[in-house]
């Protein structure tokens, strides 16, 4: 019976993760589908050689900029483009992509503008500093490169301000600009004498210039209101203009790759496939668990980090653990599979290092919504497979003994001898009975005297049991 309960136990687990691992593989054919959106701009035109693509750069600096920037920086190197101008207007971002996609501007084949419409602020000012050219229109800003946390509380380790302010200072100096004005830009502590518009930075300030400032201070080399003025002081307005923007598959990426929408997905997914494992029989934790998934590795997929070995190395951790489940193993598939998950999950990502680290965070929240799932469910869970419940009572029709009080006060004769259990001849019947503690020889008259439980305690009665009513 045991073996029956495995198997079928088994039986189900296998088709409902198939089920589930179902749903996720249905997502690979997108990650084609989309990688082709992602082209379908450059597909749809054929521009000439020389043509002015203008490239927009209005979002948080993070890893889907950085996959739609080198896609775009690809295309205008492909069809030799003449300039690139960079439509600059975004807040910042993380200070690791923006280094990437700063060295991905420098060393561009084709001559780069960046056209500041708004704010260039933090890493916008630094992808700005790597451009060729800075052109910015009136009302917009440069600089408040400052580092801060997640919050937005600045960041007061000499370390990182060291480091990210050289980075600064570097950008600076590949076009000639003052390289004081950029560590000023990113260090409160430092003092900076601006006598192109007479200003001085004081302490516990960091510096943030208008486009009129900046031109005057050379950190704009032109105001320009429109991308076509642009275009016309670099004397190229003869030429035909690409404008490069995302694909939806692009911003659905850039969606998916934020911070936080990455570690929910992560929280989601470890925790739907724990509850599946731990609490059977829902089948819908699990399959949401393998979407979240599916959902993380295809933003990673089309920002251009995950590629199909990462969700191979996935889906073997988890048919690992599921195999854990089932087959004894001392551990080690699960170890396994654990490991393979991990590895999946950061061979898709950006960042090694800030993968383990969302990670981390994902395990520790999806700890405790398991937790909450599983006391809520608990009697549901995964153990309960392995534990006959099936109760043998007598409103199931199931009878452990016949009752035997109606024994008491009949009489009998022994069978065998009882030293001081034996066997004993009661109402017709055979019967096990014991003595208490007297030994009584065969063919003895006994009484019934008590019950006790399955035991019939039995005293010899003197006299001549031929003569006794054996069903009185």
């Amino acid at each position: 019976m045991g073996m029956t309960t495995l198997r079928d136990a088994y039986k189900r687990w296998t088709a409902r993760i198939g089920r589930s691992a179902l749903a996720l593989l249905a997502l690979i054919p997108l990650l084609g589908v989309a990688t082709g959106l992602a082209g379908a701009t450059s597909a749809e035109q054929s521009p000439s050689a020389g043509a002015v693509y203008v490239i927009p750069v209005q979002q948080t600096v993070q890893s889907g900029l950085a996959a739609f920037l080198d896609r775009a920086l690809n295309e205008a190197e492909e069809a030799k483009a003449s300039l690139v101008v960079l439509d600059v207007d975004t807040p910042g971002g993380r200070l690791d992509t923006a280094e990437e996609i700063g060295k991905r501007i420098r060393e561009a084949s084709v001559p780069t503008v960046a056209f500041v419409t708004g704010k260039a602020a933090s890493a916008g000012a630094y992808l700005s500093l790597n451009a060729g050219d800075i052109a910015m229109a009136p009302g917009s800003m440069i600089g408040a490169a400052m580092i801060v946390d997640g919050a937005g509380n600045a960041v007061e380790n000499p370390k990182y301000i060291s480091a990210w302010s050289e980075e600064m200072r570097a950008a600076a100096e590949i076009n000639g600009r003052n390289p004081d004005i950029a560590i000023g830009m990113v260090d409160p502590n430092r003092v900076v004498e601006m006598k192109e518009i007479g200003e001085t930075s004081r302490q516990g300030q960091i510096i943030s210039l208008s486009a009129e400032n900046a031109l005057k201070v050379g950190y704009a080399d032109k105001l320009a209101n429109t991308v076509e003025e642009v275009i016309a002081w670099k004397g190229l307005s003869d030429r035909a203009v690409v404008e490069i923007k995302p694909s939806l598959a692009e911003k659905v990426s850039e969606f998916l790759t934020s911070p936080g929408i990455s570690l929910l997905l992560l929280i989601i997914g470890l925790a739907g496939i724990v509850i599946e494992l731990l609490v059977p029989g829902f089948g819908a934790p699990g399959i949401t668990g393998l979407v979240a998934f599916g959902l993380y590795f295809f933003g990673q997929s089309i920002a251009g980090f995950a590629g199909m070995e990462s969700l191979v190395v996935f889906l073997l951790g988890i048919g690992l653990l599921v195999l854990e489940v089932f087959v004894p193993s001392f551990g080690i598939l699960g170890i396994l599979g654990i490991i393979s998950v991990i590895a999946g999950i950061t061979m898709g990502a950006y960042d090694t290092r800030n993968a383990l680290r969302s990670l981390g965070i994902a395990a520790l929240v999806a700890v405790f919504v398991v937790g909450v799932v599983v006391y809520i469910f608990r009697k549901r869970g995964v153990w309960n497979r392995f534990i006959l419940k099936e109760e043998l009572t007598s409103d199931r029709g199931f009878v452990s003994q016949q009752p035997r009080e109606h024994w008491i006060g009949q009489t009998g004769t022994t069978v065998s001898l009882l030293r001081p259990s034996g066997i004993a001849e009661i109402g017709g019947q055979r019967v096990d009975v014991i003595t208490s503690g007297e030994f009584v020889d065969q063919g003895k008259a006994v009484q019934v005297t008590s019950v006790d439980g399955t035991r019939i305690v039995v005293k010899e009665i003197p006299g001549n049991a031929a003569n006794l009513n054996k069903d009185v």
